[in-house]
């Protein structure tokens, strides 16, 4: 009886996931090289992911500049859809999946910039007096 209730457990918890043994088919794989390091490709599969990415070589240190979307389709239903830049100033992926971080929750008050705008002038007059020779300090 133990058996037969283990059976029945492990049966109905199998998951509703595609086996291996199905292909999914390549709808568009183009791919281009070229001699100076530039390149592009577009793929594209039966599933619904789609990629596409193009770069450039950037000088002798071996830095490549790339921009390129990718796109997939969630099992609800819902696209995922991501656009991304990836350069001397890093990667740049701009998505409505992506979060946001929140507004600064309220203004700054005024005795915090007071305190700022008195705490620059420290700053500055203690430089003054460092070039004059008058500073007295902690050094």
């Amino acid at each position: 009886m133990f058996v037969l209730t283990v059976l029945v457990a492990v049966a109905a918890a199998r998951p509703d996931k595609r086996t291996s043994e199905e292909v999914v088919p390549i709808l568009r794989d183009d791919r281009v090289e070229f001699a100076d390091g530039a390149y592009s490709f577009d793929v594209e599969t039966g599933d619904g992911i789609r990629r596409s990415e193009a770069g450039q070589s950037q000088g002798d240190a071996g830095a490549v500049n790339m921009a390129g979307d990718y796109a997939f389709t969630f099992p609800d239903g819902q696209e995922f859809y991501l656009k991304f830049v990836a350069d001397e100033s890093g990667y740049k992926p701009e998505s409505p999946f992506l979060p946001v971080a929140p507004a600064f929750p309220h203004p700054i008050p005024q005795f915090v910039l007071d305190q700022i705008a008195f705490a620059a002038k420290e700053d500055a007059n203690r430089e003054l007096d460092q070039a004059r020779g008058d500073y007295v300090g902690y050094d």
